[in-house]
Formats: structure tokens, C-alpha cells, sequence
């Protein structure tokens, strides 16, 4: 049976400033990647679900936020942290611009990413915990019967959400 961690990215991973997409405005939040090393050690994929209308409002492109990501990705290896995938909604249903204005089932609430991450890495919903810091992660999580817990945006004791993990 294989566990997923999942996590928002904006105001759980890194200090939500509205629209980061440059390597120089990405700050991680402190603990972030202790939470996660013993998160892997009690053998929790980790993957990051995000919402990410910038690129539906034309703040930013698809390339940019995949070139932001893969660096991301790296900053938690380096720290001896694997990212199973990072699952990204880039639509919005009334702000977005040509092919991005649409409603879909991926960005949350919609439950479209998370399914998608149960079913190609095979988790047990049950056994797995989002972490977000809005309404709609938790109602994502509800649709997809995934346990969750809403934290304060920018503001995560990762202390204490360690007693979370099984």
C-alpha cells in the first residue's frame, strides 16, 4: 500500500507573495524540508498540487513555471528530499486567456489532480494527508477522500504537523 504526501505549494512550500514564478522571489518556509525527510523515512510519496492562475492570467507562462519547478525539484534533493511529481492546474474559469479560460477538473476544489496522482502511483487514499492552506485544498482532498489539514498561509509549524504522519 503506498502513502502519498500532498502538498500545496504557494503558503505551505513557500511564502505565498501572489504569482511566484521567479527563482528569486521563492522563499521556503522553514521546516519545510525536515517535514519531508521524515515524511519519506515513514515512507510517504511526496507530491505538490497547485492551482496555478498566473499562468491562466498571462502573468507568467506554462515554461516558466516548469523551469521554476525542475528548480524547486532540485532544491529538495539537494536537501535529501524526493518530489514524486508536481501536479499543476493552469486554468482558470472566468480570468483566463484563450486555451486556460475554462473550467476543468484539475484545479481545486476539483479533486482532478489528486485523482490522477492516486491512480498512476497507485495510493491508498486513506493513507495519505494533503496539507493546504485554503478552503479549496481541503475540498479538493474531500472529493477525494484524502485526509487533510488546513494550516496557516505562511505561517506552518511542520513540529507539529510531524504527529500527523503514521
Amino acid at each position: 500500500m503506498n502513502k502519498g504526501l500532498f502538498l500545496d505549494r504557494d503558503g505551505v512550500i513557500n511564502v505565498d507573495k501572489g504569482y511566484v514564478h521567479r527563482i528569486e522571489d521563492f522563499d521556503f518556509l522553514p521546516g519545510i524540508f525536515a517535514f519531508c525527510r521524515q515524511a519519506r523515512a515513514l515512507g510517504y510519496k511526496i507530491f505538490v498540487v497547485t492551482n496555478q492562475s498566473g499562468i491562466a492570467r498571462g502573468f507568467y507562462t506554462e515554461r516558466t513555471f516548469l523551469a521554476l519547478t525542475a528548480w524547486m525539484k532540485q532544491q529538495f534533493a539537494d536537501r535529501g528530499v524526493h518530489i514524486e511529481a508536481v501536479f499543476f492546474c493552469p486554468h482558470h474559469p472566468s480570468a483566463g486567456r484563450g486555451q486556460y479560460l475554462q473550467t476543468c477538473e484539475c484545479r481545486k476544489p476539483q479533486p482532478g489532480m489528486l485523482n490522477q496522482a492516486l491512480g498512476e502511483y497507485d495510493l491508498e487514499a486513506s493513507e495519505c494527508l494533503l496539507i493546504g492552506d485554503s478552503q479549496s485544498d481541503i475540498d479538493a482532498a474531500n472529493r477525494a477522500h484524502i485526509p487533510s489539514v488546513k494550516v496557516s498561509r505562511n505561517g506552518v509549524d511542520f513540529a507539529q504537523l510531524q504527529a500527523l504522519l503514521k
